[in-house]
């Protein structure tokens, strides 16, 4: 199994989500497709983006809040690095951080991973319906933090509990309704312990020779 092919966002406006995620640095990164279901407060995840100095996560952050984002933690300096949180015009959280505290050179838009950070209300059990659907894990923290491993270039898959989640993005633990993100797959349609749905993802278009 392709540990995770696609990420769709479900946005009540396709137009203006890919107006500002090309703004934001991230057109070729997520889908988008319309959406109309309820949803309110905390969705139970988060984007992360690991870039390489702090210049660089204020390029990243200044960008989107230009394009139309809320800062729900300004880019600062903590003990594992610096980084800050922002929430799109469609709702979805981004995180965007450095391991580094000191910048190297000057900013770049150089993304060097990007994580899908599900909230699991149970990580034991989350981690395990992975494994049986054939994912590899690639860290494992006990019940902290689980990463599962991924080709080079895509997307990352990462578990989290739902509540430390909710607090490390400055956000109450609430909600309800759709997550609004549609995860594909290469095997198959599925729904995870905490509700996210996987998709067969999309085939890309064969070139007219």
């Amino acid at each position: 199994m392709n540990p995770l092919a696609s990420v769709t966002l479900e946005v009540a406006d396709p137009t203006a989500a890919d107006r500002f995620y090309t703004a934001f640095g991230l057109g070729a990164q997520v889908r988008m497709r319309s959406s109309e279901a309820p949803t309110t407060g905390f969705r139970g995840f988060t984007l992360a983006l690991t870039v390489s100095q702090p210049a660089t996560v204020r390029a990243f952050m200044d960008a989107a809040l230009d394009a139309g984002a809320t800062a729900l933690k300004p880019a600062s300096k903590s003990f594992w690095g610096y980084g800050g949180v922002v929430q799109a015009p469609d709702g979805t959280v981004w995180k965007v951080a450095s391991s580094a505290k000191k910048d190297s050179g000057p900013a770049t838009r150089q993304i060097d991973e990007t994580v899908l950070l599900l909230g699991t209300a149970d990580m034991k059990a989350s981690k395990q319906f992975y494994v049986d659907r054939g994912l590899a894990v690639a860290k494992s923290y006990g019940r902290k933090y689980v990463e599962f491993a991924a080709q080079a270039g895509a997307v990352k898959l990462a578990l989290y509990p739902r509540h430390a989640l909710a607090k490390d993005l400055g956000l109450p633990i609430d909600g309800t309704g759709s997550h609004r993100i549609v995860l594909g797959t290469d095997s198959g349609p599925f729904t995870d312990p905490d509700g996210f749905a996987w998709e067969a993802a999309p085939v890309a278009a064969t070139p007219t020779p």
